[in-house]
């Protein structure tokens, strides 16, 4: 039998993906990635900084953006919460959906399992509904991981890169 404060400190190993498009956005994703240690979640591996036009506004500013692999005993609704107060602690505001942003931090996968659980009138899901169409999700990930599999889809990552053609390819460049 397994005690349960030994269940409540499990390591849990997860992706995340962090943007931004507004202001130093290197500086930026960079003080999200300093927050994130100071709040006892260990970085495993950074992929490189990815550019890509904004979604789906083109006119809007450029994002900078990668992806985390990162380790902490938190459960997903705390690790969610600790995201959204270190968007806002960077100077995110509330606008409109896919406008530009200072700080974006997105669970993309949490212990390569699916869950869906609602905090506070959010829905919360893992792996992220829309990772597998965002080359600026995919790509940085396939750097960190070249192996992993989709949890509900059960796809190989190097599939869901085949998918990406022509301007998908072109819009997404190494920094």
């Amino acid at each position: 039998m397994i005690k349960q404060d030994f269940l409540e400190k499990q390591v849990n190993s997860s992706y995340l993906a962090i943007g931004s498009n507004l202001g130093d956005r290197l500086a930026n994703i960079e003080q999200a990635k300093k927050l994130l240690v100071l709040n006892k979640i260990y970085i495993k591996d950074t992929s490189s900084y990815y550019e890509t036009p904004s979604w789906p506004n083109r006119n809007f500013p450029k994002f900078f953006n990668i992806v985390l692999k990162i380790k902490t005993d938190m459960s997903l609704i705390d690790l969610f919460k600790i995201a959204k107060n270190i968007e806002k602690k960077i100077g995110r505001k509330k606008a409109l959906k896919n406008h530009p942003r200072i700080c974006d931090i997105d669970i993309i996968d949490f212990n390569g399992i699916n869950l869906k659980v609602e905090f506070s009138g959010q829905k919360i899901e893992t792996p992220h509904p829309k990772m597998h169409m965002r080359n600026f999700v995919i790509f940085p990930l396939y750097e960190l991981n070249k192996n992993w599999i989709h949890p509900i889809t059960k796809v190989k990552i190097n599939h869901i890169i085949n998918q990406f053609k022509g301007m998908d390819l072109s819009d997404i460049r190494i920094v």
